[in-house]
This record gives C-alpha cells, sequence and structure tokens, in this order.
C-alpha cells in the first residue's frame, strides 16, 4: 500500500503545474467539449448519405426485401438528423451553462438551500447534495422536450412507441425519484470516503465504487426495473425446454428464467442475463418471442451464454476499474489547485478550499476528449467479444456433442437478420463512425464471420472423414 501511495504522490508532483500554471481551464473546456461535438456531428455527416442508398449490402440482398430495407434506411434518416439536433442543441446549451456560470451559481443556490434550513458551508456533503439537485434540475428540464419528440414523433413514425404520454409522465417521475433515493446516498458516501481517506482515498473509493457496482447487479433487476416493466417466469413450451436444456448441458448457473414486457414501451426486442456468479437469471423480450421461432432464440441464448462462458463481463469489469483508477489518481492535482475553480467563476471563498463534487465534476469535463477516445478503444474490445460469443454459438455441437446443435450458426443469423429486419437497424454502415458508436460489429460483418466459422467447421469435417 505504501508503494501504492509513493506512485501515486510522484504522479501529483508531474501534475502539479494544475495549480501553479496559469492556465484558462474554461476556454479548453470550452474547445474540448465543441471539437468533441463537432467530430460527432462529422461523423454523422460521414454516414449520412448512406442512408440513400436504395439496395442492401449484397451479404444481405436475399434476406432484405425492398420494403424492408426502405423502412431501414428512413429510419436511420431520421434517427441521424434526430441526433445531429440534439447534440448540438445539449453542447449549446452546456457551453452556455459553463459561460455563465451556472455552476458556481449552483453552488451558491446549494448553499442558500442549506442555510434556510440552519447549516452553513461547513456542512460540504450537504451542500453538495443540493448542488447536485439544482444541477440536475437545471440541466434536465431541456432535454424533457427532445426525449417526447424521440417518443412521440420519431418512434411513433416508424411504429416502435407503445408508451402512452402518462406512462411517459410516470416513467419520468419514476427515474427521478429512482436517482434521489439511490443517488442522494451514494453521493453522500462517495463524498464522506473522500473526506475520511484524506489524500489516500483512492484504494478506499475503488473498493466503494466496486461494492456499488456490485451491490447494483443485485438491486436493478429484482428492485428498480420491475417499477419499469413487468417480469413474468417464462411459460412452459418449447423455447423454456430448450433454454434449460442449454443452461444444464452448460452449467450455466440458471436460477430464474424471466419473460419481460418488453412491448409495454417499443416494438424493439432482445435478450440478456445478469446475477452474481453463482446465480444467474435469463432475461427474454416478449418481442423477440413473438418474432423468432424458439430454434433461433436459442440460438441468441447460446451466443448471450458465450459472454459467461468466456467471462466476459468480468473483464469488462476488470477494464473499468483500470480506467476507474486513472481518474481517480490524477484527480488530486485539481481538487488541491484553487486556480482550477476560479477560472469557472467559483469565488476566492469557494476556490480555497475546493468542494469536491465540484472539482470532480469539472475535472470530468477536462478528460472529455480522453473518454472518447477510451470509449473507442473500448468499443473495439467489445466488438472483439462479440466475435467470440458468436463463434461460441457456432461451435456448441462440439463443446457439448450434440448433433442437434449443429446448425446453431445458421439460426443465430437467421435470428440476427430477424432482429435488425424488426428494429429497422442501419445496413450500410460508415466504418469510422461504427468505431466511434458502435459496442457491436454490423450485421454484415457478423454474417460474414458466421459464414466464414461454417465454413471452417465444414472444412475440419471434410478433412477427418
Amino acid at each position: 500500500m505504501d508503494l501504492l501511495h509513493s506512485q501515486l504522490a510522484a504522479l501529483q508532483q508531474k501534475l502539479s503545474f494544475v495549480a501553479t500554471d496559469p492556465i484558462d481551464w474554461k476556454f479548453y473546456v470550452q474547445a474540448f467539449s465543441w471539437g468533441v461535438t463537432l467530430f460527432e456531428s462529422y461523423l454523422l455527416l460521414r454516414q449520412y448519405p448512406l442512408y440513400s442508398k436504395t439496395s442492401p449490402p449484397e451479404v444481405l440482398a436475399h434476406h432484405f426485401d425492398a420494403a424492408a430495407f426502405t423502412k431501414s434506411q428512413n429510419y436511420g434518416k431520421d434517427k441521424a438528423k434526430f441526433s445531429l439536433v440534439t447534440g448540438l442543441f445539449k453542447q449549446a446549451l452546456d457551453s452556455v451553462m459553463l459561460h455563465y456560470g451556472l455552476y458556481a451559481f449552483a453552488w451558491d443556490m446549494g448553499g442558500r438551500t442549506i442555510a434556510y434550513f440552519g447549516y452553513g458551508s461547513e456542512y460540504e456533503i450537504s451542500q453538495s447534495l443540493a448542488f447536485a439537485i439544482v444541477l440536475f434540475i437545471i440541466s434536465s428540464l431541456p432535454s424533457i422536450p427532445l426525449s417526447a419528440y424521440q417518443t412521440f414523433v420519431l418512434e411513433e413514425k416508424h411504429g416502435f412507441n407503445k408508451t402512452t404520454p402518462m406512462l411517459f409522465v410516470t416513467d419520468l417521475l419514476k427515474s427521478w425519484a429512482i436517482g434521489f433515493v439511490i443517488g442522494m446516498p451514494f453521493l453522500a458516501a462517495f463524498l464522506y470516503v473522500f473526506g475520511w481517506a484524506g489524500d489516500r482515498f483512492v484504494p478506499w473509493l475503488m473498493a466503494f465504487l466496486l461494492a456499488f457496482q456490485i451491490m447494483m447487479v443485485i438491486i436493478y433487476p429484482t428492485v428498480i426495473q420491475p417499477l419499469f416493466n413487468k417480469l413474468s417466469p417464462l411459460k412452459e413450451g418449447e423455447l423454456r425446454t430448450r433454454t434449460e436444456s442449454l443452461a444444464s448441458k452448460l452449467k450455466f448457473p440458471l436460477t430464474h428464467l424471466y419473460e419481460i414486457d418488453g412491448s409495454k414501451r417499443s416494438s424493439h426486442s432482445n435478450a440478456y442475463f445478469f446475477g452474481l456468479p453463482w446465480s444467474k437469471h435469463i432475461v427474454i423480450f416478449d418481442t423477440l418471442i413473438k418474432e423468432s421461432k424458439p430454434d433461433e432464440v436459442e440460438a441468441v441464448l447460446a451466443h448471450e451464454l458465450g459472454h459467461w462462458y468466456y467471462m466476459h463481463p468480468t473483464k469488462l469489469l476488470c477494464v473499468s476499474q483500470v480506467h476507474i483508477f486513472t481518474i481517480l489518481a490524477m484527480f488530486p492535482a485539481f481538487l488541491h489547485a484553487p486556480q482550477f475553480l476560479r477560472a469557472f467563476d467559483f469565488s476566492e471563498a469557494v476556490s480555497v478550499r475546493p468542494p469536491t463534487i465540484v472539482a470532480f465534476l469539472l475535472f470530468q469535463m477536462i478528460l472529455s476528449p480522453l473518454e472518447a477516445v477510451i470509449g473507442i478503444a473500448l468499443n473495439f474490445l467489445s466488438r472483439q467479444f462479440e466475435w467470440q460469443a458468436d463463434r461460441f454459438a457456432c461451435e456448441i455441437e462440439e463443446r457439448l456433442s450434440d448433433p442437434e446443435m449443429k446448425d446453431m450458426g445458421e439460426r443465430l443469423s437467421r435470428a440476427l437478420i430477424t432482429l435488425h429486419v424488426k428494429n429497422l437497424s442501419t445496413l450500410w454502415v460508415d466504418w469510422l463512425y461504427s468505431a466511434y458508436h458502435h459496442s457491436h460489429p454490423t450485421l454484415t460483418e457478423r454474417l460474414k464471420a458466421l459464414q466464414a466459422f461454417q465454413s471452417k467447421r465444414d472444412g475440419a469435417a471434410k478433412k477427418e472423414l
């Protein structure tokens, strides 16, 4: 532990310029954030012309009729326009908030709020919670019309929306309430660990964040998700029999098998698993069950169990810990730099002892270009995992010595095509746009890979003969 702290101290020494050099941090944040937004807009402009193509990629030509392809192109075009406008609007809003010192205003409002109840500025955690609420209100209200437009205009236009206005409002209020019930205690504990551990907060805070992540794995599906969707035990039948048999053969610790009423809000479909290492739960969207045959859904689940087999969620968790450690290791240099806050219009009295939450929020803004690059790297890693899970599904016959699963790759291909047709997913994708935005390979890439896996297996089988 002493070695860790000595290395962290050496890093802080290298970052000491943050507290000494006259740097216009507000300008850099504005430049960085606009740089990221304009780059994302550029990617959308690269992608947009592909929505004007009149036929699907050759590998998909036999799977998409003209009507389905046209619908997919129109949906992609409308989503691109919406993303471009909302991206620029949100960035302009953030830029205005930064330029006119709304973060400093929110901190002062937080102080006035707790002062009303008889608390002073020495109660930093209380003022931080009030600051978070004020900032949340200021930043969230302008986004409500955009969310409503996306749901009731864009998604409605293309036949996906199942949300009623009452359900929209109810979901919004529920999400705010959950954010308050979980977010406020989390933030208070987060700040308490900072204050308690002092300059040696990094390992303690990482342990706290890891414990919170594990806790959310338990709480989200059992407490939070049922507030929005109904999870019912999957009915007896072919799909349940196939799923339980597959899980048993792979020694997947299946505890519950659920069907979720995703159709309550949208026509999009999916399937996933969650849980602790010794107790897993599989959730299948009712839309997926309705649109695909049981053997195709089984193939989708074989892919998902491939993620479990190769411990992809655990590996991603480990990568996230490295990411978090890097951020926390650099943060003290900004926490102990009064002029850092002064650059964002905070008073000298506040800047002398920078509030942890404010310094951390502004520090996150500084990191926006780095986070964009890290996002690309994580997408690359995620795509490798997706290909590995696809291959697992193709090779499941050999793993289980079960000839009935010989065509699992073909079934998975059919299921992926069905999902893309029903979800009106984009078929033509610019490579740079995909690298930045997509955690999954495109459908064309996955089908080609599945065909290559199958050809390799067939070739190996002929050699054995």
